[in-house]
């Protein structure tokens, strides 16, 4: 054999003794998984809810008046005179600038159909519209009567509400997250666990609608027009998952 080849077989064999520890090593199989791995900790999610009724104590209405007229500007200038009396009446009823805001503001031609003929102008339609905010109920159904003397010929909705939440909100999560520890707490029982700890809370909830009119208490005052307040319904929704152990 030539001094070439046999330095070549003597190389191949060096390699093939080295890589065989290493194939070896790759067989090997994995060390054991602890027990607490396989078997995580004993964990329930519940949902919680809480909530809280209360009486609004500021509403929102919205009024204005419509006018027609031959010409888009007597239509314009028959609106500004009655809405300007709108606002003096409403302010008289004890409204502040600060709780009346324009809302919407339209011109719009106004067009009858005859049949088999072309659409003919006929006038225009002008209206203004205004957002109030009463923080008084008790003047609530004044300022509604207040408007239509005034000129005002719409009134499209009255919506109810409570200024300052918050501390509401805050005794309906109270009462959900107990909600959801109490309802732990049983089924840890039933199965023969206690609660451990609180793992995570997710919460979600707000106002609910109001509830239905003939539950409701009415906002008036002398012969002025009744107005429906009800209730407000503030309320929270929470999910928790709880450790529970032996």
């Amino acid at each position: 054999m030539s001094r070439i080849a046999a330095a070549l077989a003597a190389a191949s064999l060096a390699t093939a003794c080295a890589a065989t520890p290493l194939a070896a090593s790759a067989q090997q199989p994995p060390p054991p998984i602890s027990p607490n791995a396989i078997q995580p900790e004993t964990t329930i999610s519940l949902n919680g809810h809480g909530e809280v009724a209360h009486e609004p104590d500021i509403a929102e209405i919205n009024v204005g008046v419509s006018v027609d007229a031959d010409t888009a500007s007597a239509a314009m200038t028959q609106q500004a005179s009655k809405m300007n009396g709108v606002f003096s009446a409403v302010k008289a009823a004890g409204i502040a600038d600060r709780d009346m805001q324009t809302s919407n503001l339209t011109l719009n031609p106004v067009y009858t159909y005859p049949k088999d003929q072309p659409a003919r102008l006929t006038g225009y339609k002008a209206s203004n519209q205004l957002t109030i905010r009463v923080r008084d109920l008790k003047n609530l159904g004044k300022t509604l009567d207040a408007v239509v003397k005034a000129g005002g010929n719409t009134i499209n909705n009255v919506s109810f509400d409570i200024d300052k939440p918050e501390p509401l909100q805050n005794e309906a999560r109270v009462a959900a997250i107990k909600d959801a520890a109490d309802k732990a707490d049983l089924y840890a029982k039933a199965v023969g666990y206690r609660v451990k700890r609180i793992v995570t809370v997710n919460e979600s909830g707000g106002y609910a609608p109001p509830r239905p009119v003939a539950m409701a208490r009415m906002v008036q005052s002398d012969a002025s027009t009744p107005v429906a307040s009800g209730e407000l319904t503030i309320n929270a929704d929470v999910n928790v998952t709880f450790e529970l152990v032996k």
